[in-house]
């Protein structure tokens, strides 16, 4: 039978994970950002609408930065307690910027829910601004006060 490593994010023990901005993984240029949104396994779970809605609005968000070049990919997590964000060559900072920077502007939309036309997506019913507001403040207030606590060093809690 053939070997079967254990992927990186199975290796981070998620009883100690919090909500906060984590490095996951670096390969070559590219970072994996795991951005945690919920306390894993405490049963407080996004639900399908939230996390679609969140990710219409960040990823669109991000893919609109001055640093739009440099965003590989965002998208949620299978078990509903955040999302990944992959970018080449940028620094921590410029990465925690990013993410605060798009969640204000989710926070504040007037507009329109982005992508919620059936030629744009394939599950466009299932789409709230209003949940990705309230989401996306929550979220943001888990970032600040881990960086008023100096807990916004992107590494993992062991503790």
């Amino acid at each position: 039978m053939e070997k079967i490593n254990r992927i990186t994010s199975f290796s981070v023990d998620h009883d100690y994970i919090v909500p906060g901005m984590y490095v996951s993984r670096i390969d070559s240029d590219i970072i994996t950002y795991d951005l945690r949104t919920r306390k894993p396994n405490c049963d407080d779970f996004m639900d399908s609408l939230t996390m679609h809605s969140v990710e219409h609005m960040l990823a669109t968000f991000a893919r609109n930065s001055d640093l739009s070049d440099k965003v590989i990919y965002f998208g949620p997590m299978g078990c509903r307690t955040g999302f990944y964000l992959l970018m080449r060559d940028t620094s921590n900072e410029e990465a925690y910027s990013l993410v605060k920077d798009i969640l204000k502007k989710t926070v504040d939309h007037d507009g329109e829910m982005f992508g919620a036309a059936r030629k744009e997506c394939g599950n466009y019913k299932e789409l709230s601004l209003e949940s990705a507001k309230a989401e996306c403040a929550r979220y943001l207030e888990a970032l600040l006060e881990r960086e008023k606590l100096g807990k916004a060093d992107f590494k993992y809690d062991k503790e």
